[in-house]
């Protein structure tokens, strides 16, 4: 089950994604404190990390394209 879904990222704003990032990466410190270990959970975590991330790099590149042109 992931945490997040593309359909899910999309529809977020800018700010949204942030806050959540930020959200996955204290639970992701938590995770490593509490377990000493990598889990499943850590490994959802980080694929949503960068699910969100990768989005928002791509939205950059597209606004900057169609700046361009």
């Amino acid at each position: 089950m992931a945490i997040l879904k593309n359909s899910d990222v999309k529809k977020m704003s800018l700010k949204e994604k942030e806050e959540k990032i930020l959200e996955l990466r204290m639970g992701l410190v938590k995770g490593y404190v509490q377990a000493n270990r990598t889990n499943a959970k850590s490994k959802e975590i980080k694929k949503a990390i960068a699910r969100l991330l990768t989005d928002i790099k791509l939205n950059s590149l597209k606004k900057e394209l169609k700046k361009t042109k």
